[in-house]
């Protein structure tokens, strides 16, 4: 759909905030089906922007009732038109109408995640989870449509039809959907096959919920103020008892990750910071409360993804994972994590010998254990690299880090970013930002600009989270153009002082924002293969990893870096300090991650071997530090268990592989050659953003660097190469 241009240049300050009233949402029972709902799409105005200024949690339930059972009619009747005629054009009458179907699902699907996440008065989490289960639920049935999918496998394996690129991904995104989803699984399996999934999905929420219920038994009530004189402002606000006096105390500490992980870095209690770790390493294991223990519920749980694979016709879970994913093969993960294995081992060892003297030469007394490693890992690398974290905000408020992030954007990718004068958004800080291409005049994209922390009404998993909302996608077909919205949870301005932002912060932010730009600057026709529409998992990280490497350019640093009251540049020892803060640790930090993707893709391989006999064998290949008896992680890695990344956890450590090898494009030109760094940004562009999955990311490598992704550009990027050398 196109969308008219207004709008000015954005002015990147505080007073630029459009300004609206802010509302209060409230629960009514209304229909499932919302037979009141007469317009295609009731969500969006004429231009087809939401209405957030009249959006109820009522209307949104009511749409998505509606939107979904006429989505799930609509495919069911294109199935039985299709089946009845002689020979029915592919995508005439199946894809591109499934297309036309899906918009306004997607789009209210996409709404209701943005208040979600947003403001959660108007839209609380019970409300939302339910209308996330009732679209994805719908969503997933245009796969399981057997003449839908018998036409699409039989298109992809006679050859007869010409198609274009996009269309043949497309084709194979069905059919691999549909065998994924049980199509092929002969009927003398089919109950034992739909049982497995059926104890997947209760063991999934068995383990979720044993595992918060284990997360909450644990607090522990801090009294003296020695214990947290350094610790940040506002994380004493966050686990202060009464946030209005973060520094009087008591403060509570949990074993939620952003708590733990924070209080691990600054309590310089030894003990406390103990107690602490072995609470977290022993959430829901065997030999503590038997009640919230996960470790048969996670027995059972690869026992029947192993059940599903089986009948699918796949060797492991694992090797089934391997459908979805860029490396392609199991071999090819291990060969990658080897090479990276050889040179993060040796980094590792040498990295722990000099904390450890750095630690001994500051008082430190004892043995160097995991649970010293947060606090005195922080405190060296404030000394190395002179980074006091207070004084260092002051150099980066928003306002001035938005417009050094949208020049680079804007240089790399020949685009404007241009804010609308007025908009219907959710609260008084959000913006809708067009983004419009060269010297045109229409915008090609829009999104919504979140950035700031709402005490309870916002929706927060840390300090530093951040999200980035697909709302709709782009579709040639209904001729609609992709909305996103990225919400933050930054330290609003007070009074006369800017939202300084932390280091952490400035990563999300970059990451983030990295992500989105694939999803705005695709150029498919189909909405199945815009954006991130069927890209493969472990290339889902690429587009947010490469933006975030900028960040530790020396310009991009120079050109953020201001404080907010003298105007004076980020000092040149500061930015030397943050360019190679990466490189701290570097070696642990990487073994820490080739253990967990490993210790992932082992557990899924031998569903028959005892999750701790496959800790024992890895433990000792990735760490210098012994197992410790109490330690039963495996019974909390939620990530891989309550969540999907099974088998594919590794995706977040290839993903930063292969984009590092794609930013040393622009590492090979010369500093400050702007002209060539636009032709690379060019290529980037036309290869890995507009390309969305409608080419398999390996290919779209190919074409912008010549050859396949080596983990070299890894090494180099996190300083590994060179300490390695010293060994």
């Amino acid at each position: 759909m196109a969308v008219s241009f207004c709008g000015k240049r954005i002015i990147l300050t505080r007073s630029s905030l459009v300004k609206t009233p802010r509302r209060n949402g409230y629960i009514v029972l209304v229909p499932e089906i919302g037979e009141d709902l007469q317009e295609k799409n009731p969500l969006l105005k004429d231009d087809g922007f939401p209405e957030f200024n009249r959006l109820t949690i009522e209307k949104c339930v009511a749409a998505i009732g509606k939107q979904s059972v006429e989505f799930e009619q609509g495919v069911r009747h294109i199935g039985e038109t299709v089946e009845k005629m002689e020979s029915p054009d592919l995508f005439k009458d199946m894809l591109n109408p499934i297309d036309e179907l899906g918009t306004p699902l997607e789009t209210t699907w996409g709404l209701a995640k943005t208040l979600y996440l947003g403001n959660k008065s108007l839209m609380p989490t019970k409300c939302y989870k339910n209308i996330h289960n009732r679209a994805k639920g719908a969503r997933a049935s245009k796969y399981i449509i057997k003449p839908i999918y018998q036409a699409c496998k039989k298109a992809k394996e006679d050859g007869s039809l010409k198609m274009t690129e996009e269309q043949q991904r497309l084709v194979s995104k069905f059919v691999l959907e549909g065998k994924l989803n049980g199509l092929e699984v002969p009927p003398s399996d089919k109950d034992s096959y739909e049982l497995a999934v059926y104890r997947m999905r209760e063991k999934q929420t068995e383990f979720r919920d044993k595992l918060e219920v284990s997360t909450k038994q644990f607090k522990h009530i801090l009294s003296d103020p020695n214990v947290v004189k350094d610790f940040p402002r506002e994380f004493l606000k966050s686990i202060a008892v009464d946030s209005s006096q973060p520094e009087k105390g008591p403060w509570k500490i949990t074993l939620e990750p952003h708590i733990m992980n924070t209080f691990l870095e600054y309590c310089p209690d030894r003990n406390l910071r103990w107690k602490v770790w072995v609470a977290d390493r022993e959430r829901s294991v065997p030999w503590e409360d038997r009640h919230v223990s996960t470790s048969v519920t996670l027995e059972y749980l690869r026992d029947a993804r192993a059940r599903k694979a089986k009948y699918l016709g796949y060797k492991s879970y694992t090797h089934m994972s391997m459908e979805t994913k860029m490396a392609g093969s199991v071999e090819n993960i291990y060969s990658v994590f080897d090479s990276l294995l050889e040179i993060a081992w040796p980094a590792q060892l040498q990295e722990l010998d000099s904390l450890k003297s750095f630690a001994y030469d500051r008082g430190f007394d004892g043995n160097l254990q995991l649970w010293d490693l947060p606090y005195w890992s922080r405190k060296q690398q404030t000394t190395l690299h002179g980074i006091n974290e207070v004084q260092l905000k002051e150099y980066f408020p928003l306002p001035q880090v938005l417009s050094g992030l949208f020049k680079l954007l804007e240089r790399l990718f020949d685009i404007k970013f241009i804010e609308r004068k007025t908009a219907d958004v959710w609260h008084q800080d959000v913006r809708l930002i067009d983004i419009v291409e060269g010297n045109e005049i229409e915008p090609i994209a829009s999104f919504y600009l979140d950035p700031y922390a709402r005490e309870d009404e916002k929706f927060r998993i840390e300090e530093s989270s951040g999200w980035m909302v697909t709302i709709r996608n782009r579709s040639a077909i209904t001729q609609t153009n992709p909305l996103a919205a990225l919400i933050f949870n930054f330290q609003p301005p007070r009074q006369d002082k800017p939202s300084l932002l932390t280091f952490k912060d400035l990563e999300v932010l970059f990451a983030k924002f990295g992500h989105a730009m694939q999803h705005l600057l695709t150029k498919t026709n189909h909405s199945e293969v815009a954006g991130f529409s069927y890209v493969e998992w472990d290339a889902v990280g690429i587009s947010s990893n490469f933006i975030l490497n900028w960040l530790y350019e020396y310009s991009t640093l120079k050109d953020i870096g201001t404080h907010y009251e003298t105007g004076e540049s980020l000092p040149k020892e500061m930015i030397e300090g943050l360019a190679n803060i990466r490189s701290h640790m570097a070696g642990y930090t990487l073994c820490k991650k080739l253990y967990l993707s490993r210790l992932d893709l082992e557990l899924h391989l031998n569903a028959d071997i005892f999750w701790l006999d496959l800790v024992k064998k890895l433990w000792k290949k990735h760490f210098a530090f012994a197992l410790d008896k109490r330690d039963g992680h495996v019974c909390s890695f939620e990530d891989i268990f309550s969540d999907e990344w099974g088998a594919a956890y590794y995706s977040h450590l290839w993903a930063q592989m292969v984009a590092a090898d794609a930013y040393s494009a622009f590492q090979e030109v010369a500093p400050g050659d702007e002209q060539q760094q636009a032709e690379i940004g060019k290529r980037f562009k036309d290869t890995f953003l507009s390309s969305g999955g409608a080419c398999h990311p390996s290919e779209v490598f190919r074409r912008f660097r010549g050859r396949d992704p080596s983990p070299n550009a890894l090494i180099k990027n996190l300083g590994l190469k060179s300490q390695a050398k010293i060994q």
